[in-house]
């Protein structure tokens, strides 16, 4: 049991670290030896835990990026509550960062999106199949909405869902080393606001 979770513990370090590095200089930009170095382990220790760097960084996708991603914005939708009050809640939790821990933003997604998209055909389809995940989530939630009155019937949850998705994207990536990074989630998030309203039949969102 302890070696198990020793082993956890260890896997988990080395995708945390992993991943900032990725993060920081992208995936391509990134060697076998930037990765050796930063997790100051030998070829030899780091091939005994993973096959090739695209295997490592399948890894960290599976135990850090997906995790985050489904805590943040997947979770939250599962609650009988009016659902664009939800959604608009977690895409505000999601765009706060912790303190001091910028890494814990755990939504890179987008940038890995755009620096797969056409060079690695099947690590951007798994990536997708995350983002698909939401989508399936939001739309679902959004047609339950409409069987609770909480929206409006004529409301095409397809393309809430689509643009919900392509806003948030959209914003973290304005976000990004942005000294106006306060004033521009504010105007985010009362837009969002305005826009859920004129989806809802009760025409008020608290």
């Amino acid at each position: 049991m302890k070696t198990t979770l020793k082993k956890r513990e260890t896997m988990h370090m080395l995708c945390l670290k992993g991943l900032e590095l990725f993060h920081n200089k992208g995936f391509y930009n990134t060697s076998l030896d930037d990765i050796l170095n930063e997790l100051s382990l030998s070829k030899g220790a780091f091939y005994h835990h993973f096959k090739s760097k695209e295997d490592f960084f399948i890894n960290i996708v599976q135990n850090l990026v997906v995790q985050k991603v489904y805590a943040l914005l997947v979770e939250p939708l599962h609650t009988q509550d009016n659902p664009l009050h939800v959604i608009v809640d977690s895409l505000e939790r999601a765009l706060e960062p912790s303190k001091g821990n910028e890494m814990a933003y755990g939504f890179m997604l987008n940038d890995f999106l755009t620096e797969f998209n056409k060079r690695n055909k099947e690590i951007h389809r798994y990536l997708k199949d995350i983002l698909n995940v939401w989508e399936v989530n939001l739309i679902s939630v959004l047609k339950k909405g409409k069987l609770d009155g909480h929206i409006a019937r004529h409301v095409d949850c397809e393309g809430v869902a689509t643009y919900i998705i392509s806003s948030y994207l959209g914003m973290r990536s304005l976000l990004m080393d942005n000294s106006n990074e306060g004033q521009l989630k504010y105007q985010y998030i009362q837009q969002l606001k305005q826009y859920c309203k004129v989806l809802s039949e009760q025409e008020s969102l608290a």
